[in-house]
């Protein structure tokens, strides 16, 4: 029982989280069941990316949005979005994210919706590596 009771508490408390990877680029990214979600910027062009992975391909669409809802409530919406060939990865790329990223570091929920599809992700525990995607530090010489 005292070698059972551990595992059970770690399997309970363990969640995704929202990891940041500086470099170049710099990687934010959260797992859930139902989607990979990656954030790259490259502080040299500067050009950043978010990229929403799922199982299924994604519908057809001309209007990508990402509604966020909480604290600060944003709806932002673009028909410059890409469809990875095989139709699971949608990305869109952009100079500046500063509206994605208020979304996500100062809201509880970002839905991304395309077409008929309409894909949540929790935003618990992304504020402070979103704070640090911001900042990008790249260490020196790379």
């Amino acid at each position: 029982m005292k070698t059972v009771l551990p595992a059970l508490i770690c399997a309970a408390t363990a969640a995704p989280a929202w990891e940041f990877t500086p470099g170049l680029p710099c990687r934010l990214t959260h797992e859930t069941a139902e989607v990979q979600v990656e954030l790259t910027h490259d502080p040299t062009q500067p050009l950043y990316t978010i990229t929403l992975r799922q199982a299924a391909p994604w519908p057809g669409g001309a209007i990508f949005s990402l509604q966020f809802t909480g604290s600060a409530p944003l709806t932002i919406s673009t028909d410059r979005h890409q469809i990875s060939p095989d139709g699971t990865a949608l990305t869109v790329t952009d100079r500046g994210f500063g509206n994605v990223l208020n979304g996500l570091q100062f809201n509880s929920v970002a839905t991304g919706r395309l077409g008929d599809k309409a894909v949540s992700i929790p935003l618990a525990g992304a504020a402070e590596p979103v704070e640090r995607f911001r900042r990008c530090e790249v260490a020196a010489g790379a």
